[in-house]
């Protein structure tokens, strides 16, 4: 059916744990069942029909660089599974810093001199590359650059999946959102979920605490890790919207007002991708007795997503030869902790089969 031709913005671990996915799985046949995606085929398409074909970065390192090579430069630490992904021919190029950055990451990003180097244009690129879709992997905290790059994939004509919790695609009075729809162009988003992480795992212990008649009194989710995500989440003023987006994804399973606290704990830099996730969930069972459950799950973070953006890039590569343009709410609905549309996960996955069979919409 063709190629899925990809664009990032974002070159860090996410971005690696991605690349890597395509070509470990580029052999996988359509009936055979693999960890990770929902369906090999989805749709016609199969994880070897990913192709990258622009990047855009802010680390001095990486500029230049061909995407191959660029995914394994520091601070990326994401588990190597995948290590001969051969050169893919397309250098990395350095996009605008923006807010992309926070002041205390400078260093850490090896974020380069705008005195030496020039930002791209980044329409101009996207459309020389001739992507598909650009796939928004940007630090958390980035509002400004979320906005340049998706304005960017609007004009460029192109798809956009917001993997960050930056609330573009979800809110249907963006007036970005708005712009897609009108426009014909396919989005999903924000801010993706891995394939069982934290609030994923989170959301489903909710429902079925809600769903067994047990009352939540209230709940936590701390999340410790070592990667740059969490360095950069330091600073409490760029992970405000992560808050939201994780809460959200939780306390939308039930209908009452639940007590939580969510989110980024602490940054332990030893444990670069490993992420360690401790989830409390005090309640009340018959006879208003008490029932606890505490949890601790500990995954390989970045690797977690890398699945699940990969069906999600088939998702918007379907519509487009569709023609349908606008948030795709079944893909966005099992996806992302923050879509427009919070359903319940197992209905979500169900909409989602039946968009690739034609049956919805979106």
């Amino acid at each position: 059916m063709g190629d899925v031709r990809i664009a990032i913005a974002g070159l860090g671990n996410c971005a690696s744990a991605l690349i890597q996915g395509t070509h470990y799985y580029r052999n996988a046949r359509a009936d055979e069942e693999v960890p990770g995606l929902m369906h090999v085929d989805f749709g016609g398409y199969f994880p070897k029909d990913l192709k990258f074909v622009a990047a855009f970065e802010v680390n001095r390192k990486k500029i230049g660089l061909d995407i191959a090579e660029a995914m394994w430069v520091e601070p990326n630490c994401c588990m190597v599974f995948a290590p001969d992904v051969p050169k893919i021919g397309v250098k990395v190029l350095p996009g605008p810093i923006s807010d992309g950055v926070a002041p205390h990451m400078r260093e850490s990003f090896f974020a380069y001199d705008e005195k030496e180097i020039e930002p791209v244009n980044i329409v101009d690129e996207l459309k020389k590359s001739k992507a598909d879709m650009l796939v928004s992997y940007l630090p958390v905290g980035s509002a400004d650059s979320s906005r340049i790059y998706a304005k960017a994939a609007l004009e460029a004509g192109i798809g956009y999946i917001n993997a960050i919790p930056e609330f573009i695609v979800s809110d249907p009075k963006s007036p970005i959102a708005q712009a897609f729809e009108k426009q014909g162009i396919p989005c999903a988003g924000d801010d993706i979920k891995s394939q069982l992480g934290a609030t994923i795992l989170h959301r489903v212990l909710a429902q079925l605490f809600d769903k067994r008649g047990l009352i939540l009194e209230n709940t936590y989710q701390l999340n410790i890790g070592g990667n740059t995500d969490f360095e950069n989440m330091q600073v409490e003023n760029r992970l405000a919207s992560k808050r939201i987006s994780k809460t959200e994804a939780v306390t939308s399973c039930v209908d009452y007002e639940l007590p939580t606290k969510i989110g980024p704990s602490d940054y332990v830099p030893f444990l670069q991708d490993n992420k360690i996730c401790y989830i409390t969930m005090r309640s009340r069972a018959f006879g208003d007795l008490p029932l606890d459950l505490e949890l601790k799950l500990s995954v390989q973070d970045s690797p977690n997503s890398g699945g699940v953006i990969i069906d999600v890039a088939r998702a918007v590569k379907i519509a487009l030869d569709r023609g349908i343009g606008g948030e795709l709410s079944s893909i966005s609905s099992y996806s992302f902790k923050h879509p427009r549309y919070q359903i319940d996960d197992f209905e979500a996955r169900k909409r989602v089969d039946e968009f690739i069979e034609g049956k919805r919409e979106r």
